[in-house]
């Protein structure tokens, strides 16, 4: 694929966030895709199981928007620093095996990175590292350092 090719799959595959589109992402995958995502336990080996994870953040956060920060494509990769908005209305959870987290009713501004591996026009492989630590203290579960 090329690097233009890449950049619109990933504007698509973004655009699936902000549309809460969970149906729409998993088509761009590869019917092998793998997820890893740094807070779940195991990684995501089949479309069922990353759909599961991303329609749990449209859950969370039903008025989610997401917005490129910053991109790095190549002819099979692409990096990418994202940042979401949204408002925690539903319940929360991090992971598959992960508890679920209650809604908290407060507007956050999320950021983290992901990477994907492109393979005949189709994600193959995802690994995600949102910001963990952030989300929590603005979702008021975690008290900000002290200092």
């Amino acid at each position: 694929m090329s690097v233009q090719e890449n950049v619109r799959l990933d504007e698509q595959f973004i655009a699936t966030w902000s549309s809460h589109d969970a149906d729409r992402a998993v088509a761009l995958l590869s019917d092998d895709a793998v997820w890893e995502d740094v807070v779940s336990p195991e990684r995501m080996r089949n479309k069922a199981a990353i759909r599961q994870y991303i329609q749990s953040w449209f859950t969370a956060f039903p008025d989610m928007t997401a917005a490129v920060k910053n991109r790095v494509v190549t002819d099979d990769q692409v990096a990418c620093e994202v940042e979401f908005t949204g408002t925690n209305t539903g319940p929360l959870q991090m992971g598959a095996g992960t508890p679920s987290i209650p809604a908290t009713g407060k507007r956050v501004t999320g950021r983290g990175t992901y990477f994907l591996r492109i393979r005949n026009g189709k994600i193959a492989e995802a690994h995600s590292y949102p910001d963990v630590l952030g989300l929590m203290m603005q979702l008021g579960l975690v008290p900000p350092p002290k200092g």
